[in-house]
């Protein structure tokens, strides 16, 4: 079988039953085998940089070796050694209080946090390898075997991947999948002991809905339109720059990337302004910087188009940050320079779905709770972010407010956060990955109960046949 060939669902049978029986066979999970895992996979990537790098740009189009270092190679290594430097003290047994009277008789109680078996990696085209890897840390650490499915839109990092796997890996512990839709939907049937899947929304569901089928529990990442809120106190130059640049990162091609931004009414063109002057300081030449990442494809390149065209025919003022550049040319490289949708309306499709792209709606505001209850309106973001120092503004949205995690002053950063948990709510997505919860996602949480030296039932004279001793030590222990 070569690497881009559709598995059928006897060959994801095949790999699956492997991967179980290898991870039977092996019984508990030392630290030292999760650490050597980890190890290898942080060779992997160190190693063959330059070729995991050139595969990404071939997907791209256009993807400077700098942001994929930096997005993917960086991130991924990062997290690799957090887990690695944690797991021997997240494997340690959890004690819990035994209540009483058996705590007085030299009972126990802990949790024993015990890998779950074989768990599925669904991962999209944007960061091809950071998530991949991000949640490959947390499973491995967590003593799990894995089988990941790359995303069919980056084929050649989904190509090279699996040589790569195959090199520094057996395929009872590591095995990529290749292959397109049809080879998705077979994998998210498959009877996997979790599944982690990042993307849309509409997939989602479509995933959760395969998985229900042997009720393997799954972890969905899945995006959404993440709100900005600058408050009158916040220093509009500095909230302009780091929005621009959050919103510039992979061309927006990023789940936590801003979609909206609520700006006092009256700095509305001030804050216009400091958004082109940072785009044109960072980007000065569009049309050859390689800073400037492509969209992924001529499909989703129509798309932004067809945003910014509804939006302009439904009465919005769309504001291109950039306007150096040949147009068809532009076009061949699909680089599109951040644009502003100033006072979106929602019948506007950039306010009805997620962008995915480099066009940010800006919404001029009197009053925070306007901003709060448009917010809560609406489904549930996967980020949300607020600029300003005010501390009773910062608390009001972070308490007011529901969001799968948020930032102050800055956007984005929180996912670099190893030690953070990163994960949706709602429509944007369940369960967490990343640091301790990560570990503990994808760890079966084992409640073990050891009883103490006497038998209780007898010592208390709660065994049958009943009497009047039960009813007085009930009465004792059922009160206010």
């Amino acid at each position: 079988m070569t690497a881009m060939d559709e598995y059928d669902q006897d060959a994801l049978e095949r790999v699956l039953k492997l991967q179980k029986e290898s991870f039977l066979s092996e019984g508990p999970t030392a630290a030292d085998l999760r650490i050597n895992r980890i190890d290898r996979c942080i060779s992997l990537l160190v190693e063959n940089q330059q070729q995991l790098c050139s595969a990404v740009n071939s997907d791209f189009g256009c993807r400077s070796v700098r942001v994929t270092r930096m997005s993917d190679i960086y991130t991924s290594v990062k997290s690799l050694k957090h887990v690695r430097k944690n797991i021997r003290k997240w494997m340690r047994p959890v004690r819990r209080p035994v209540p009483f009277p058996l705590n007085i008789l030299g009972a126990s109680a802990r949790i024993h946090y015990q890998p779950k078996g074989v768990v599925g990696i669904m991962s999209p085209w944007n960061v091809p390898l950071n998530v991949v890897f991000s949640p490959l840390a947390d499973i491995l650490g967590a003593g799990n075997r894995a089988m990941i499915k790359p995303s069919e839109h980056a084929p050649n990092t989904a190509r090279l991947l699996a040589e790569l796997f195959d090199r520094y890996f057996d395929r009872t512990e590591v095995s990529v999948i290749t292959g397109g839709v049809a080879t998705s939907q077979r994998f998210s049937e498959l009877n996997l002991d979790h599944l982690i899947f990042t993307g849309s929304t509409q997939v989602g569901r479509s995933i959760m809905k395969a998985a229900a089928k042997h009720l393997t529990p799954v972890t969905l990442e899945l995006g959404g339109k993440s709100p900005v809120i600058i408050s009158k106190t916040a220093d509009l130059q500095d909230a302009a720059e780091k929005i621009i640049t959050g919103k510039a990162m992979n061309a927006g091609q990023v789940c936590i990337s801003p979609d909206y931004c609520f700006v006092p009414e009256d700095r509305l063109n001030e804050f216009i302004e400091n958004c082109a002057a940072a785009f044109q300081s960072q980007y000065p030449d569009i049309e050859a910087n390689d800073d400037l990442v492509s969209i992924i494809n001529e499909s989703h390149w129509q798309r932004i188009q067809q945003y910014l065209d509804d939006a302009s025919s439904k009465g919005a003022r769309v504001v291109p940050l950039s306007e150096s550049g040949n147009e068809a040319r532009l076009q061949q490289a699909r680089r599109q320079p951040i644009s502003l949708v100033v006072e979106p309306n929602d019948n506007m499709r950039v306010m009805q779905e997620e962008i995915f792209g480099p066009i940010l709606c800006v919404i001029g505001y009197r009053d925070l709770r306007y901003c709060i209850e448009f917010i809560n309106s609406r489904p549930r973001p996967l980020a949300l972010y607020y600029f300003g120092k005010s501390g009773a503004e910062e608390e009001m949205v972070r308490s007011h407010t529901t969001a799968g995690g948020m930032a102050v002053n800055d956007v984005a950063v929180h996912f670099a956060c190893d030690d953070l948990p990163f994960g949706g709510i709602g429509e944007s997505g369940m369960g967490h990955f990343h640091g301790l919860e990560g570990f503990r996602t994808f760890s079966h949480a084992k409640s073990v109960f050891k009883q103490g030296f006497l038998n209780m039932a007898k010592l208390s004279g709660t065994l049958p046949p009943y009497g009047n001793r039960v009813d007085k030590l009930l009465d004792q222990l059922i009160k206010k």
